[in-house]
């Protein structure tokens, strides 16, 4: 950690920033290590499980999300309010939005998760890509400059050479992501991308990849404090998908198969490529009715 001195700041009270499954996974953790728990909720949520089972609830705001489980301010009373030292935004919500996690910092509330800094330099795609070149880290071919001008872009895609991929550098989940095939159909990709990233996460900014034709998606999950410790959980094969989109995750990858150690054993059968597995997959029905929803008592612990 290059010599430099490592505050360490106990804490007995986890307050945890989101909602259901994740905050009671969050929760029966957190108990087992012999952590008070706090859970905040909207209006929606005043009756959840996870409401229920905390030692403590706070309501933040009213039913929609950007009325309660993303504002900021309102978690940090909760937090004050309830007493809790530190914060667990579990995932989605605030978990990559470096603004709430140097907002817990300025609150004195330990923030169990990446720091402020971390966030914002692998939150962009432009950036993080930039750091793992700097770090000597092989990357896919691609553009990721400053410069988004429409001819610039063009002449980039052309020296990459296509099929060229173009991902929003913000966000996730397939938004702002278009295939090109040929230069042809560059300009009008490229503008669809813009809008659709734009609309998604309030940034037009893009890069540009070498597309790699039906690839295996492998990810590794890498953990690290700030005590120069890590850990990785192995792999997993995230190549089903549709739209960009996962999903399946599997661990271990079936791709990764150990070598027989002798002529006897039996080997591995051959696997489906990912097209082939996408293709078995039935796509979603359509319906014009929403789900029925049921309503909920007003009363809870």
């Amino acid at each position: 950690m290059s010599g430099r001195s490592i505050k360490h700041t106990p804490f007995r009270k986890i307050l945890i920033a989101n909602r259901g499954e994740i905050a009671l996974r969050i929760m029966r953790t957190a108990r087992r290590l012999g952590y008070g728990v706090v859970a905040v909720y909207s209006d929606a949520d005043r009756d959840a499980l996870h409401v229920r089972e905390a030692d403590e609830a706070v309501r933040i705001g009213e039913a929609l999300p950007a009325q309660s489980y993303l504002r900021v301010e309102a978690i940090i009373a909760a937090a004050k309010t309830s007493g809790a030292d530190a914060v667990h935004p579990g995932y989605g919500f605030l978990a990559e939005n470096e603004d709430f996690a140097q907002a817990c910092r300025d609150a004195g509330l330990v923030f169990i998760g990446p720091s402020p800094e971390a966030i914002k330099a692998m939150g962009n795609k432009a950036g993080a890509k930039e750091i793992m070149l700097a770090a000597g880290v092989p990357c896919v071919p691609g553009y990721q400059g400053a410069d988004q001008g429409d001819a610039v872009m063009s002449a980039e895609a052309n020296k990459i050479g296509f099929p060229v991929m173009i991902k929003a550098v913000a966000g996730g989940g397939g938004r702002g992501m278009r295939l090109v095939v040929d230069a042809s159909a560059f300009p009008d990709a490229l503008r669809s991308a813009r809008s659709e990233a734009k609309a998604a996460f309030g940034d037009a900014a893009v890069i540009l990849e070498r597309a790699i034709v039906d690839p295996r998606h492998i990810e590794i999950q890498v953990f690290g404090d700030r005590h120069g410790n890590a850990i990785h959980l192995g792999e997993r094969d995230c190549s089903v998908q549709r739209r960009h989109q996962k999903l399946i995750e599997e661990a271990p990858s079936p791709k990764r198969r150990r070598r027989p150690t002798s002529a006897s054993e039996p080997r591995w059968p051959r696997l489906p490529s990912p097209r082939q597995r996408r293709s078995a997959i039935p796509a979603p029905a359509r319906s014009s009715s929403s789900p029925s929803r049921t309503a909920a008592s007003t009363s809870w612990r």
